[in-house]
């Protein structure tokens, strides 16, 4: 059987494709997934305060890490990717960043993508949406992905908010609407105190769709080709190899599985995938580059008073934290405590905001170890508008060999200045009188850590990955694009690459969210049908 559309992978961007591709009963969808299912008995995945323990295990992560980066001290860099249905929104924080309005506008200024500035995207990130306490202009309300907004009930929250208005920074209602500068609640892809991941919303509402088939535990091996038409591809389920075909091939695997695939399958760099001994289908040394990430860290305090999420971590607690949130749907099982964060510009030079705070009423890390003196708070803080440029490159033909990652952190003067801006406003924010009743000493990085040097050798030992690779495939037309505006690869037929590796540049956040929106405009460019117009709405510029 031929099928019309075959999506490899049934992550973030496949969950959508998956649905909006097969609504159409006379479609044939395969989706071919290699994790497992996204398991209902599985706490970890639906969980929301259970994340740590899928970022750390291997059930559903791919477990990558960088190669030694060269500017943090050769460390190697931990980069969790979900390999489940549902794909890394299974395992992510549940925070719901679009990025900010003039990222899709720059998008829009390189060749050939006019139809991705944020007025053409608007109509396609409101089309995922269910907020659940309403829409408007900006905001979507009955889309697949029901969205909560966190009642910030802690104390400590409260006092955040007032700190950062005497620090001289706004407080906005939504960041994900007219104005993102400033601070306030982040949305989260939880309902009903269950992580809401886009399986859950796009793929089981609809699994019984006769002409829809998804396939987990089905490692895709390599696309196939005749000439410079992509066919069909070659999965391994168990022992076994399959070979299916189909009229379109649809790569959702991300920014580093996507890559990797199209290299093993013959396109990518010529003298590159040559010297593995790989066939060249078609040579575009754009694939695997550009690559681009937000490095954070945590700056972190000790609290003055027993008001964090700190007893939480006592194991004897864990069994009433489960209980509360399996049974009574409430309780600090029910929330990733991700509520509150914001976005500001850390110059005058900046156009739009270039660092993102999260901010957390505890002090810990994301493998779940914490400070051992108590009640603390901390904020996530990173540049967000990076000029550091890595790299996705394969080792040999093996598609089960995990491929080179080098990511290149802190390898440019501006990062590292944006880094020095980063920690010096963190410590504005929260020096402040509002904060002084229950902001005790600085754990991290220390009040010790003062010079330029010292703090960019603190980011170097400590800065962790904010898990947001993308740009690996990016879209355009310059020597380095990879896939045109329909996101077709180019010098390819019926192939195109849907995830955040088509992303030109990195958003202004975490990655989610623009990924739903990009699948969603991709199945209306797959499936021809005229899009979404676009939605004109006035947005926070500077000094506006």
């Amino acid at each position: 059987m031929i099928h019309d559309y075959i999506i490899i992978g049934g992550g973030s961007a496949g969950s959508v494709l998956a649905n909006r591709l097969s609504e159409d009963a006379s479609n044939k969808v395969l989706v071919l997934e290699a994790g497992r299912p996204d398991y209902t008995w599985d706490f970890r995945i639906h969980m929301p305060a259970a994340l740590t323990y899928l970022l750390t295990g291997t059930n559903y992560n791919w477990g990558y890490t960088s190669d030694p980066e060269p500017f943090m001290y050769d460390r190697k860099i931990a980069q969790p990717r979900g390999k489940v249905l549902g794909g890394s929104s299974s395992i992510n924080g549940m925070i719901w960043i679009r990025g900010n309005a003039m990222d899709f506008d720059k998008w829009a200024a390189d060749d050939g993508l006019d139809k991705w500035d944020y007025a053409h995207c608007l109509p396609y990130f409101k089309k995922v949406e269910n907020r659940l306490i309403g829409g408007d202009d900006y905001r979507g309300d009955k889309g697949n992905l029901k969205l909560t907004t966190p009642d910030c009930k802690n104390p400590l929250f409260d006092a955040f908010f007032n700190s950062v208005q005497e620090a001289g920074y706004p407080l906005t209602d939504d960041v994900n609407g007219q104005q993102q500068e400033g601070f306030g609640k982040f949305d989260q892809t939880i309902h009903n105190s269950r992580r809401l991941n886009a399986a859950r919303a796009y793929i089981h509402p609809i699994k019984h769709r006769k002409n829809l088939n998804v396939i987990t535990q089905a490692m895709v091996m390599r696309i196939l080709f005749e000439g410079d038409t992509a066919v069909g591809v070659e999965y391994k389920k168990g022992r076994k190899k399959y070979k299916v075909y189909a009229k379109e091939i649809i790569c959702c695997g991300g920014a580093i599985n996507t890559p990797q695939l199209l290299q093993v399958s013959g396109i990518g760099n010529a003298e590159h995938l040559t010297s593995l001994c790989i066939p060249v289908v078609k040579d575009l040394p754009g694939v695997g580059e550009n690559l681009q990430d937000h490095l954070e860290v945590y700056v972190q305090w000790a609290c003055k008073k027993p008001v964090s999420m700190y007893p939480a971590l006592s194991p004897w607690r864990a069994p009433k934290i489960g209980f509360d949130w399996l049974f009574r749907k409430k309780g600090i099982g029910a929330t990733n405590h991700f509520e509150a964060g914001g976005f500001i510009r850390s110059n005058e030079s900046v156009e739009y905001p270039n660092l993102q705070f999260h901010f957390l009423p505890l002090a810990i890390r994301y493998d779940g170890t914490a400070p051992s003196v108590g009640h603390g708070f901390q904020l996530h803080v990173g540049p967000m508008g990076t000029d550091v440029r890595g790299r996705i490159k394969i080792k040999s033909a093996d598609p089960l060999e995990y491929p080179s990652i080098l990511f290149n952190y802190l390898s440019t003067e501006n990062e590292r200045k944006e880094w020095c801006e980063a920690i010096r406003l963190s410590r504005k924010i929260i020096e402040t009188d509002a904060m002084s009743d229950l902001m005790g000493e600085e754990l991290s990085p220390g009040k010790h850590v003062q010079t330029d040097e010292e703090i960019l050798d603190f980011i170097a030992k400590e800065g962790e990955s904010a898990y947001h690779p993308c740009s690996t495939c990016k879209m355009g037309l310059d020597a380095m694009a990879v896939t045109d505006a329909n996101l077709r690869v180019h010098g390819i037929k019926n192939l195109r690459v849907v995830d955040a590796s088509v992303f030109p540049y990195v958003t202004n956040g975490n990655i989610y969210s623009p990924v739903m929106m990009v699948a969603e405009k991709a199945a209306d460019l797959i499936l021809g049908k005229a899009p979404l117009a676009p939605e004109y709405h006035a947005y926070h510029k500077k000094n506006s």
